[in-house]
């Protein structure tokens, strides 16, 4: 029976992904459900009725849980100890990624009741998507915002950092030479990340596409990216509440938006091809924001060695990496190449390392 197991729990906005990673970094156990937060029992019913009973067989050789939580704000920058004080700030950060740290505080809660009676002395570890970003230059993070606003704390932070850290340190480990890299993960949400990978400070963040929030950036499954703020105040001029407005760029926007069909890349690539104009249309504004980002992140690099995409998209779409190859051309020798996502086995790592 494998000893020394931390169980990785990955609750998002449509799944819950959990995996048992042991000292090695192997994984005896993983597996991923579909999730309906808004369901009947939702997160806790799942835990409950499914990841508990699975994991059974290992409890006796689990050591600690880590937690995936998308938003730390500016205290959490580094993997923590979750204490009911922690769990009280983090409650406070659920308005800015509404999607996810909600969802993910509900696990929390739920491991925390279990463990009281099941296991007093398993600990639990929150690893925060916002953490890498830590390093983002003051240029990169502040908006052009009244000086009141930025004191408030209104500034970039970034996301999906678990993910790019570890394209990162792939990269780094694979390609010595490279010292510019963008790291592209694209997946139901998508964001970039200009990394620079000194080999004596490690991987750093140097700018990114998501911003205060994880709306920002490029168009996502059922996220709009960024939009013209002008158009929101608009939109709240005519009537519509702040209320509808957030439902709207979080839910109804994006590649479902778009093409009126679905926000998955599969179904809009089988879809286009069979001519259907709002999935050509979805396929279209995806790629073009792409390619607006990457010239972006090229510029703040000034250059770039490696472009490396990861996420289900990243990794599953061999048209996007066709249409990247042909419109890329023009920054060759870059290296375009795919890294298989895996945050959990790095939440794992960072997590022991951290005490």
């Amino acid at each position: 029976m494998p000893s020394a197991l931390v169980l990785v729990v990955n609750a998002g906005s449509s799944s819950l992904k959990a995996s048992l990673v042991d000292a090695d970094g192997q994984r005896p156990w993983q597996q991923q459900r579909s999730l309906n937060p808004g369901e009947t029992g939702g997160v806790e019913a799942l835990l409950e009725g499914w990841l508990l009973p699975a994991i059974t067989p290992w409890l006796p050789g689990l050591e600690r849980i880590a937690h995936r939580v998308v938003h730390g704000g500016e205290r959490f920058t580094a993997p923590t100890a979750i204490t009911p004080a922690v769990i009280e700030a983090l409650e406070a950060l659920v308005p800015l990624a509404p999607l996810h740290n909600a969802v993910a505080l509900r696990a929390i809660r739920w491991f925390s009741a279990w463990g009281q009676t099941e296991a007093p002395a398993l600990a639990q570890w929150a690893c925060f998507d916002t953490g890498f970003h830590a390093s983002l230059p003051e240029q990169a993070r502040t908006y052009a915002i009244p000086a009141d606003w930025r004191a408030a704390g209104l500034r970039r932070f970034g996301f999906h950092g678990l993910s790019h850290q570890h394209v990162a340190e792939q990269v780094a480990a694979c390609h010595p030479q490279a010292r510019r890299l963008i790291s592209c993960h694209l997946g139901a949400g998508c964001s970039l990340c200009a990394v620079s990978l000194d080999p004596v400070t490690g991987p750093r963040s140097m700018a990114t596409t998501m911003g205060f929030t994880p709306l920002e950036g490029l168009v996502m499954a059922s996220r709009s990216g960024s939009v013209d703020p002008g158009l929101l105040l608009h939109q709240l001029r005519q009537g519509l509440s702040a209320e509808a407005i957030d439902e709207a760029l979080q839910r109804q926007s994006g590649l479902l938006g778009l093409s009126g069909l679905s926000g998955d890349m599969r179904t809009l690539r089988q879809e286009a091809g069979r001519g259907h104009p709002g999935a050509k249309l979805a396929v279209a504004v995806f790629r073009q924001r792409l390619l607006e980002g990457i010239g972006a992140m090229a510029a703040c690099l000034r250059g770039v060695d490696v472009i490396a995409l990861t996420g289900g998209i990243g990794e599953h779409d061999q048209a996007l990496m066709a249409e990247l190859r042909d419109a890329l051309a023009w920054l060759e020798p870059t290296t375009l190449l795919t890294v298989p996502a895996d945050e959990e086995g790095l939440m794992a790592r960072l997590c022991r390392e951290a005490g």
